[in-house]
């Protein structure tokens, strides 16, 4: 019998680097909250199969995803249909929030073994709405607040460890708009700049970067072409 799971998008409002550890891993402060923007899992137990569908195209998904070492880590065993419809590299968590709805389906909610797949992975097995600190492994959960975001995810890829690496190449420097990755961001893909400057001209706001990009966000709901309107949800 299969079974339908939800893997809803992660939101970072705010991110300060707040030291390296021996291990290189970068510690971080900031606070996350979840969205209406969903990820779907059609996953039968016993099975082996794995597929992923995205724009409509259906392709066999890699080993190395997210949602497989998932399934190893809970030693469970299960074919499992991916429908993507958050986007990749874009900061909202897509792949995290995968891996996390397989480690909820197992019963499985140690943040600590959440963290051994990926920092966001804690976070996205919690959901709501937290502070996130250490590598991403611990949790403060936060009052949830019904809000609204316009986000503006461009068509282009911004890798995690390329970001952080330029923040590193930087000496480290402090983002005056809430999050540290936002100039290591725009010094690896200078391009950034641009399309942060087109969400700002169509919202009077200023965009903040969602984690190491490449979405750019606005609060309240404004149209506009590209734009996604999304809300905050609750713990999963």
């Amino acid at each position: 019998m299969r079974i339908q799971l939800e893997a809803p998008a992660k939101l970072t409002l705010s991110l300060r680097i707040t030291g390296i550890r021996e291990d290189g891993y970068h510690l971080i402060l900031a606070e996350m909250v979840s969205l209406d923007i969903y990820d779907s899992l059609s996953v039968e137990p016993g099975g082996t199969e794995f597929a992923v569908i995205s724009g409509g195209q259906r392709t066999e998904g890699s080993a190395d995803d997210l949602v497989q070492q998932a399934l190893r880590v809970v030693n469970r065993q299960a074919a499992v249909v991916l429908t993507k419809r958050i986007p990749a590299g874009a900061g909202l968590g897509g792949g995290s929030s995968d891996a996390a709805a397989i480690l909820r389906w197992a019963n499985q909610r140690d943040p600590q073994v959440a963290a051994v797949i990926g920092a966001d992975v804690a976070f996205c097995v919690a959901g709501g709405r937290a502070q996130v600190s250490g590598i991403g492994e611990t949790l403060s959960p936060l009052e949830h607040l019904d809000r609204t975001y316009t986000l503006y995810t461009p068509e282009m890829h911004c890798s995690t460890p390329v970001v952080y690496q330029a923040w590193d190449a930087l000496g480290g420097p402090s983002g005056d708009n809430g999050n540290d990755l936002e100039l290591a961001a725009l010094h690896a893909y200078p391009d950034l700049a641009e399309h942060r400057d087109r969400l700002g001209d169509a919202t009077g706001q200023q965009p903040r970067l969602a984690g190491s990009g490449s979405t750019w966000f606005v609060e309240g709901a404004y149209e506009g072409r590209g734009h996604v309107i999304a809300h905050t949800v609750g713990p999963q």
